[in-house]
């Protein structure tokens, strides 16, 4: 989490990838300004790569996210990929 004291910075940009596809695409989330408050994005690699670099993003550790036990704590990629009854 930020530190309150520095406040909401909409200049940082945050990328983690969930996915490298076999058909190309790379699914990802794009954050602006904390890393937690992010979107579910998908787009080929090719326009993946000159999306970060346009928005001088900071990449995030690959397909990996902080685990927590909150009930909140969840994605699109994640429940897209998980079967409900």
């Amino acid at each position: 989490m930020e530190n309150p004291e520095q406040g909401f910075d909409v200049e940082r940009k945050f990328v983690r990838v969930l996915e490298r596809r076999a058909d190309g695409l790379v699914v990802f989330e794009f954050a602006i300004g904390e890393p937690q408050l992010c979107v579910d994005m998908l787009l080929p690699a090719d326009a993946f790569e000159r999306f970060c670099e346009e928005q001088g993003v900071i990449r995030l550790r690959e397909g990996e996210r902080e685990e927590s036990s909150s009930d909140w704590d969840w994605n699109m990629h994640k429940a897209a990929q998980q079967r409900f009854r």
